[in-house]
């Protein structure tokens, strides 16, 4: 029988080769370039390569702006194996256009429609999901203790009790709600929950999505009880005149009692010299009898359909799908994780959130993600122009049906 001896280079690169071949190599496009978003995916990319050795991540960072501009692009043309992005309407683009994975797959098997169970709407379209989220944070009313007490105001629990309360502060000559609505966005926060309250989830995805006219009577119905704020004055008077940080100091002074707003505003209301003993934070209340929905802007991870490593994708999702790992990469950002067996610290308006958030029937990503920019624009100037006029309600909402047919072909 012959020999063949192989010298000791061709054995070191045959063991090259193999090591090459077993090795994956997983791409991750994100436009986490804001500091802390970016440590955080760092944190996630080191904590998966700890756990699996065999897989080199590089993660590529966009601005925001340019990730918006290029996203469509790098998916048809250079897809990565991991790409960042936004959950509901603002997906479903890319689900409709065969551009992002099905991985319903790795839902079924980590069990996700249970540990994401308030996200499971936003991430799933035609019974399938398309993605995994791991941040959201929540929004809801945030109001000042002292002037509650001062006016013996109870947290308001119903539409009815909110109605009741708001009078009181107004006679009281307290404006029951600070607002800012030069730069438009907050009215958007405004209309999402009046229709969530009034119609529900469903109906709110499927105004935003144009398949529901602005002049449907259901949608005149959100308007109707919304009248019941606007009409009497129970907002900032200047509120177009101001953006939203402006309106703090009037929360802040006791000169306004409520704020609809994100959690973002926690920061600079403390920075101004509110304390836990002093800021409060409820759920917007029940106005019909549906199942409470709220506004959570969640950021999410996907597979491009193009994407040549996605079984190490898939690998990923799941690992970030955790709760220990949403329970770390949410410390990082100081937002929510959205796997419900997750913890937070003990910031009590993390907490207030993640409760209220991981019992929600739905999540809406905000009027100006579900929405398209051009139907978000004319929907927010429209509120914003209610709110300052509200008898030429017909008119604005006569105008933005309008668009809603251009927009919506």
């Amino acid at each position: 029988m012959r020999k063949y001896v192989l010298n000791p280079i061709a054995i070191a690169l045959l063991a090259m080769s193999s090591m090459a071949t077993q090795a994956g190599e997983l791409i991750i496009n994100t436009d986490a370039s804001d500091p802390a978003p970016k440590a955080a995916w760092q944190q996630m990319a080191d904590g998966f390569m700890k756990e699996n050795p065999d897989v080199k991540i590089k993660i590529n960072t966009f601005d925001h702006e340019g990730f918006k501009t290029s996203i469509r692009n790098f998916l048809t043309a250079n897809p990565p194996d991991v790409v960042t992005w936004y959950a509901g309407n603002r997906m479903a683009p890319f689900v409709n256009a065969n551009l992002f994975e099905d991985v319903s797959d790795v839902w079924a098997k980590e069990g996700l429609k249970e540990k994401l169970k308030s996200a499971n709407s936003a991430m799933t379209i035609n019974g399938k999901q398309y993605g995994v989220p791991y941040t959201y944070y929540q929004w809801g009313v945030y109001y000042n203790k002292s002037v509650f007490n001062k006016h013996g105001i109870a947290v308001p629990t119903n539409w009815d009790d909110l109605v009741k309360s708001s009078a009181k502060l107004k006679a009281a000559g307290v404006t029951p709600f600070a607002i800012g609505t030069k730069a438009l966005w907050p009215t958007g926060g405004w209309f999402d929950y009046m229709n969530m309250r009034v119609n529900g989830y469903q109906f709110h995805m499927d105004l935003t999505s144009g398949k529901v006219p602005y002049t449907d009577k259901r949608v005149a119905a959100v308007f109707d009880k919304w009248d019941q704020l606007v009409k009497p004055g129970y907002y900032l008077s200047n509120h177009a005149s101001i953006d939203w940080q402006d309106a703090l100091p009037a929360l802040v002074k006791g000169e306004a009692a409520m704020y609809l707003m994100g959690n973002f505003a926690v920061d600079p209301l403390k920075k101004a010299g509110m304390t836990n003993d002093t800021l409060g934070f409820f759920q917007f209340p029940k106005i019909n009898n549906v199942p409470m929905a709220e506004d959570a802007p969640t950021d999410t991870a996907h597979i491009p359909a193009k994407a040549k490593n996605k079984v190490d994708a898939k690998r990923f999702l799941a690992y970030m799908a955790r709760a220990d790992v949403q329970t770390q990469v949410n410390a990082t950002l100081l937002q929510l994780p959205v796997n419900n067996g997750s913890k937070v610290g003990d910031d009590p308006f993390l907490q207030a959130g993640f409760k209220m958030l991981s019992n929600a029937s739905g999540l809406g990503q905000f009027y100006d993600r579900d929405a398209p920019a051009e139907m978000a624009k004319a929907g927010m100037e429209g509120f914003q122009r209610y709110m300052v006029k509200p008898e030429q309600r017909a008119e604005i909402l006569k105008g933005l049906e309008a668009v809603r047919q251009r927009v919506y072909k």
